[in-house]
């Protein structure tokens, strides 16, 4: 860890805040960059800050601006992030190059729990987390976000996994790196569009408080990793299960005719979902993102209020 700050830009309120031990969440870029269509990127991005100081907490929105790692970027860089062509996906491995070539860049789950961690953010909010792809069984197409999850204290909550994964398999890879999955008021966890994947939780957490406890005696206890807190999207934005499985099938399919594959199969698939449901899944996206980083400020205002 010698010398990271060196590298990295914490905005000056971020750092106040954690100084204080204050309640802060870490948001992610890549949903800014390679997530969703300007303008709607840019307005999702402000509206996630809002969210967060509404419930209590300061929002770091971290990412990669010309080879400087930054957590708290501020609406300028946002915008880059949000209407350049040029802006490159970071995840763990492609940090150093980001730096040495300066990149500008948008963090995955993983990089973004990686500059968190660093900076001592303790929760992220996300739409849903990387994890297994259909098929890896022969591509071995496995994010970096499972391994991150098992090694980074920090925790992310999320809608699930990004629906175009296979989940099951996904939460069979998370329960073998021992990362801990709850669910917020549910036992099932969710699949990103939809409330329903019907795959079983074993824990629940009805409120931000009894979550807070569980990261507090996770970490005190010295068991590495982060935990991830399945939040289901709002009902009233829930999309129709056959409708968007439909609409998965088909993206998946021009996807291996279209010759795509590693970190570009997701930035297609969501805008091949988006356009085959007419827009309608970005909106769901958009609500999905929200509910989650409500719950997350609240996670983060629990935690601050345990360390005072």
């Amino acid at each position: 860890m010698a010398n990271w700050n060196s590298y990295i830009r914490i905005h000056d309120e971020v750092n106040q805040a954690l100084t204080q031990r204050k309640a802060v969440v870490a948001l992610e870029s890549t949903i800014i960059s390679h997530g969703m269509p300007y303008p709607k990127n840019l307005q999702t991005a402000m509206k996630c800050q809002e969210i967060v100081r509404e419930a209590g907490a300061i929002p770091a929105t971290i990412g990669v601006i010309e080879g400087v790692p930054v957590v708290g970027l501020t609406r300028d860089e946002i915008e880059v992030l949000a209407q350049e062509n040029d802006v490159h996906k970071i995840s763990r491995r492609d940090i150093p190059f980001a730096i040495a070539k300066g990149l500008n860049g948008a963090t995955t789950v993983a990089s973004t729990m990686i500059l968190a961690r660093l900076a001592g953010i303790q929760v992220f909010a996300t739409g849903g987390i990387g994890g297994v792809h259909r098929g890896a069984q022969q591509t071995m197409d496995v994010s970096a976000d499972i391994t991150e999850l098992a090694k980074t204290d920090v925790a992310v909550v999320c809608g699930g996994c990004k629906s175009v994964l296979d989940i099951g398999l996904t939460l069979e890879n998370l329960e073998t790196h021992g990362v801990s999955v709850l669910g917020y008021k549910t036992k099932e966890f969710p699949a990103f569009y939809t409330l329903k994947s019907g795959f079983r939780l074993e824990f629940q957490a009805d409120d931000p408080a009894e979550i807070a406890t569980a990261l507090r005696a996770k970490w005190d206890l010295g068991l590495k990793g982060g935990m991830v807190i399945a939040n289901p999207i709002p009902k009233e934005f829930a999309m129709d299960q056959y409708l968007i499985n439909e609409a998965i099938d088909q993206a998946l399919e021009e996807a291996e005719n279209s010759g795509i594959w590693g970190k570009d199969v997701t930035p297609f698939l969501l805008s091949k979902i988006e356009a085959i449901t007419e827009g309608s899944s970005l909106n769901a996206n958009q609500e999905l993102v929200y509910n989650n980083c409500l719950l997350a400020a609240q996670i983060a205002v629990e935690l601050a209020n345990k360390a005072q």
